[in-house]
């Protein structure tokens, strides 16, 4: 993959990381959630519980997209896009982290 890497699939398993550090909060935090991948509709869920999380709106938003439609036909992301992505999910993944304690 070194000579031909993939970033659409950097930039979906950032925001598949930053989705499930999330729903580990909402689940820890008994907050009940639907089957869903919308990162915007899930940190509404958990701004109450986590007021902090609103600081890093913009990386939960930037991964968005990332869920769906960066594995469709048309779309492609660039080795920038990656790297944001993954700046943005270890932001994401360092605040939520600690709150979890060890599980």
């Amino acid at each position: 993959m070194r000579n031909a890497p993939s970033y659409d699939v950097v930039c979906f398993h950032a925001q598949q990381c930053a989705e499930k550090y999330l729903k580990a909060l909402l689940v820890q935090r008994q907050i009940v959630f639907r089957p869903i991948h919308d990162l915007e509709v899930l940190l509404g869920l958990a701004i109450p519980a986590s007021p902090d999380l609103e600081t890093i709106r913009d990386r939960f938003l930037l991964l968005n997209d990332y869920a769906v439609d960066i594995r469709y036909p048309g779309e492609s992301a660039t080795k920038e896009e990656a790297q944001a992505a993954v700046k943005a999910m270890r932001v994401v993944c360092a605040l939520i982290r600690p709150k979890l304690g060890s599980l």
